[in-house]
């Protein structure tokens, strides 16, 4: 980026554009270009939210945002957490009480075995 920038904007399909001082029309800087895996689960993980590529992962496909389904881009945006919080705590609490169940009829069949070896 020129220093004289003033701001800078990205629209959706990765075009990067400077607002310059003393300039009333951006300029174009440059173009964001993203790329995507056949098989991301084959990516080598390296720290970081970085990724390598491998060879189970293969060659990396890069277009234009927007293009081959690889997502657009949105200036200004915070990527959301997939994780639906509420749901996963109702389904915890489902484990938690099986678990409890369990834990009780364990407990009533060695009580049970207990009083049966004492009627001896």
């Amino acid at each position: 980026m020129p220093p004289d920038a003033r701001s800078v904007a990205i629209n959706a399909s990765g075009e990067v554009y400077a607002y310059l001082a003393g300039q009333v029309d951006a300029r174009l800087m440059g173009q964001i270009s993203l790329a995507g895996f056949s098989n991301p689960k084959g990516l080598e993980a390296m720290g970081s939210n970085l990724f390598l590529e491998t060879a189970a992962s293969g060659p990396a496909n890069s277009a234009t945002p927007g293009e081959d389904s690889l997502g657009t881009l949105r200036q200004g945006y915070l990527e959301d957490s997939s994780v639906d919080a509420v749901r996963e705590v109702t389904e915890l609490i489902e484990a938690q009480r099986g678990y409890e169940m369990n834990a009780k009829v364990i407990s009533a069949a060695d009580q049970m075995m207990g009083a049966t070896s004492q009627v001896r």
